[in-house]
C-alpha cells in the first residue's frame, strides 16, 4: 500500500519488446536510490546468504556444503520441499504431483542488470558459478561458498553483457557492452586476450564448441572465433537482422541454434560453414512471435531442440533439427526466459517473466506440470545447472540468486545381482 513505491514500479515503461525502460536520468537514479534506502532494498553484500527458508520436514541433501558428505546405506530419495501438492492424472494412467517449491538458499546479487537479451550467469565444469553484476564479474565456488572478483570493467567498456565458461572449467569468456570479448584464466586471475573487430555493438550471447568461441551481438552477427590463433574470426553466420540473444551448440558440436529479437530461430550446420563467405542456415524457423532467447538441446535425443519465446509469444516449442519440423508447442502463459533439461530424467525446466516470475518443471513429452518453483519477485532471466546436473541456480531482476534442488540426485547403477549358487556347489557331485 506504499503509493510512492507503487507509482515508481508502475511507471518504468518498457524497453523494446521484452525489457522495461533502462533510461535513467540523474534525478531518476537519485530517486531510485532514495527509494532503495527507504525500503531497505540496498544490498551491499555480494553473493551473501539471505535469511534461510523454513526448515523442511525432511532433511535435504546439500550439494554446496563444505562438510564431507555422509555415506548413507540407503539410496537418497528425490525430495522437493512442498507447500501444496495437487494430484493430477496424465493420460488417465500416470499420477503426477504439481508441487509448489521454495528455493534451498538465496544469495544477494545487487546491480544485476534486468535485461532479457543478456546472458549473465553460468556454472562451469569446475563447480564455480560466474555472475555479472553491473560491470563486475564475480566467481562463487559452490564447493566452499567462497566469493572472488574476477574483473571490473571500466565505464567506457561496460557493463558486462555475457559470461560463458569454456569446457575446461578454468577459462571464461566475458562479453562487453563495447563489442569486445575478453578471455580470462580464472585460476590465475589473468586476462589472456581480447577479441576485437568482430561486432559493432554489445555481445550478449556466447557459447563454446571446444576451442571455438561463438559470439552473438546486437548487430545481428554471429561469429566463430578460434581462440588459439591470432586471426580469431574463422566463420560468420548472417541471418538475424536484430540482436542475437540466444546461442547453443548441440552436444555433438555439429549444429548451432541461434535466437534473436527478430523472432527468428536458426539452425546452422558446421559442415556447411565457409571461411570465405557468410554461412547459409540449415533451417530458418519463423513460428515464434516474440524474441527467442531460451534454447536447450535435449541430452537424450541429439536432434531435439527446445526453444522459448518472449512476452508476445510465451510458447515452448520442440524441433526436429534434422528436418526443421515443429514437434510440439505449449503456451506457458508468460514470457519464457530460459530452459534447462534434466540430465537424468525426461524433464524440462523453464523460467519465466511477466507475470508470475516462476520456474516450472515439465514432464516430457506429455508437458504435464510437475512443479512450480516460486520465490522470485521479478522475472527469472537466467538459469544455470550444476556440473552433476542436480542443482539449478536462477537469477532474477529482484537482484537475488536462488538455488533449487529440483532435479534430485542421479540414480546410481545397481550392481548386477549375484547368481544364487547351488547348495554344496564346492563339493564333487555324486554321479
Amino acid at each position: 500500500m506504499d503509493f510512492d513505491y507503487a507509482h515508481y514500479m508502475l511507471t518504468e515503461g518498457r524497453k523494446g519488446k521484452e525489457n522495461p525502460s533502462d533510461s535513467s536520468s540523474p534525478s531518476r537514479e537519485a530517486y531510485r536510490k532514495q527509494l532503495a534506502e527507504t525500503f531497505n532494498m540496498n544490498r551491499t553484500r555480494i553473493l551473501a546468504f539471505k535469511n534461510k527458508p523454513p526448515t523442511p520436514t525432511e532433511a535435504i541433501p546439500n550439494e554446496f556444503s563444505s562438510a564431507a558428505h555422509q555415506v548413507k546405506s540407503a539410496k537418497p530419495r528425490r525430495h522437493i520441499p512442498q507447500k501444496k501438492v495437487f494430484d493430477t492424472i496424465a493420460n488417465s494412467l500416470t499420477q503426477l504431483d504439481i508441487i509448489m517449491q521454495t528455493s534451498e538458499r538465496t544469495l544477494d546479487a545487487p546491480d544485476l542488470v534486468d535485461d532479457y537479451y543478456l546472458n549473465l550467469l553460468d556454472w562451469g565444469s569446475s563447480n564455480v558459478l560466474s555472475i555479472a553484476l553491473g560491470s563486475t564479474v564475480y566467481l562463487w565456488d559452490a564447493s566452499d561458498g567462497n566469493t572472488s572478483e574476477l574483473v571490473t570493467i571500466d565505464e567506457e567498456s561496460g557493463p558486462v553483457t555475457s559470461v560463458k565458461w569454456a569446457p575446461d572449467g578454468r577459462h571464461i569468456a566475458v562479453g562487453l557492452n563495447n563489442s569486445e570479448v575478453q578471455l580470462w584464466d580464472s585460476t590465475a586471475n589473468r586476462l589472456l586476450r581480447t577479441l576485437r573487430g568482430g561486432h559493432g555493438s554489445r555481445v550478449g550471447a556466447l557459447d563454446w564448441n571446444n576451442h571455438v568461441l561463438t559470439t552473438g551481438g546486437m548487430d545481428g552477427q554471429i561469429i566463430n572465433n578460434d581462440v588459439r590463433v591470432r586471426a580469431h574470426i574463422v566463420e560468420t553466420y548472417q541471418g538475424h537482422h536484430q540482436e542475437v540473444c540466444g546461442l547453443k551448440w548441440s552436444a555433438s558440436g555439429q549444429q548451432l541454434a541461434s535466437g534473436g529479437n527478430d523472432n527468428l530461430l536458426h539452425i546452422w550446420d558446421r559442415s556447411m560453414a565457409s571461411s570465405n563467405a557468410p554461412t547459409q542456415w540449415l533451417h530458418r524457423l519463423e513460428e515464434h512471435t516474440a524474441a527467442v532467447k531460451a534454447l536447450a538441446w535435449c541430452p537424450f535425443q541429439g536432434n531435439l531442440l527446445a526453444s522459448g519465446g518472449g512476452g508476445g509469444d510465451r510458447c515452448i516449442k520442440f524441433w526436429n533439427t534434422h528436418t526443421g519440423a515443429c514437434l510440439n508447442s505449449v503456451d506457458t502463459g508468460s514470457q519464457v526466459c530460459a530452459l534447462l533439461w534434466n540430465k537424468n530424467e525426461r524433464e524440462l525446466l523453464s523460467s519465466h517473466g511477466f507475470t508470475h516470475n516462476q520456474l516450472t518443471l515439465w514432464k516430457y513429452p506429455s508437458m504435464v506440470k510437475i512443479a512450480e518453483l516460486t520465490g522470485h519477485t521479478s522475472r527469472v532471466l537466467f538459469m544455470a545447472q550444476s556440473p552433476d546436473g542436480c542443482t539449478v541456480a536462477s537469477a532474477a531482476g529482484d537482484e537475488t540468486l536462488r538455488f533449487w534442488n529440483v532435479f534430485g540426485t542421479p540414480e546410481v547403477a545397481k550392481p548386477a545381482p549375484k547368481t544364487t549358487s547351488e547348495p554344496f556347489a564346492h563339493l564333487n557331485r555324486i554321479r
